[in-house]
């Protein structure tokens, strides 16, 4: 298959913002764990013995976090008190070294707690890749559906979400017509969860993801070469959803992301 070099580089360039943003400061590389929150109970954090949630690095103890009626809560260090407000949009923060940020499932509260000094964001995992496929960026039809819908999606964590669906993206790979449901993401980057045969084998067994681009009112392109593993595929620690019906291909789509 004959690449471009404007195509190769659009690529490579797609590539490097992948690797910078999965090794940021927020990425899915120093994800220390994710603690489910009791509303009501106050927390201790830290690395001391006998700490309600025991870090391996830092301080005996960071703070004491009582999360109140699931949307909000607050963070006690040293004598100060910080309230967290989820409507407001903070539920996130940051202490020294580590980002804390109370993550909403459903009627769930979890702590995720990101270690910004750790050394597994200097030393990214090697992602093996198939070879470029310049077929593979597919321009898919964009239809609104008559009236939005929702459907139940599971996840790795086995807890059920309902998630509103208003457009399906419709194309032909490999003689199948698709017709794949964005169920994340945003109105110009839609998140597609997808499954193919080569999860057998050769990428990550229990989804991939891709991002629409090019967003129009009746058009979305799908790049089957920037099919990417999960944060599930890097830690423990994430809640990965799992693709639709929808969005099973009966075909290997060699493309995109290896397995780890």
């Amino acid at each position: 298959m004959t690449v471009s070099p404007d195509f190769q580089a659009a690529q490579d360039a797609w590539r490097a913002a992948r690797m910078a943003k999965l090794s940021a400061e927020d990425g899915w590389l120093n994800l220390l764990g994710r603690w489910v929150l009791t509303p009501g109970k106050t927390v201790t954090i830290g690395s001391a013995p006998g700490s309600d949630i025991k870090l391996e690095v830092g301080p005996d103890t960071l703070g004491e976090l009582t999360l109140k009626d699931g949307d909000t809560a607050t963070f006690e260090r040293d004598g100060e008190v910080r309230t967290l407000d989820r409507k407001a949009g903070g539920f996130a923060w940051r202490e020294g070294r580590f980002l804390l940020e109370i993550t909403a499932l459903n009627d769930i509260r979890a702590l995720r707690i990101r270690d910004a000094e750790s050394a597994a964001r200097e030393t990214p995992p090697e992602i093996d890749s198939f070879p470029l496929d310049p077929a593979l960026r597919i321009t898919a039809r964009w239809e609104r559906l008559p009236e939005p819908i929702t459907i139940t999606m599971d996840n790795m964590s086995a807890i059920p979400t309902q998630v509103p669906v208003t457009h399906v993206a419709r194309l032909t790979l490999a003689g199948h017509e698709m017709a794949l449901l964005p169920t994340y993401g945003s109105a110009d980057r839609p998140q597609f969860v997808i499954r193919d045969l080569t999860s057998l084998d050769d990428t990550y067994p229990h989804m991939r993801f891709i991002f629409g681009e090019e967003v129009a009112e009746d058009s979305v392109v799908i790049d089957f070469n920037r099919a990417v593993n999960p944060p599930c595929a890097f830690t423990r620690h994430a809640v990965c959803p799992l693709p639709p019906r929808e969005n099973l291909f009966p075909v290997r789509i060699e493309a995109g992301e290896r397995r780890l």
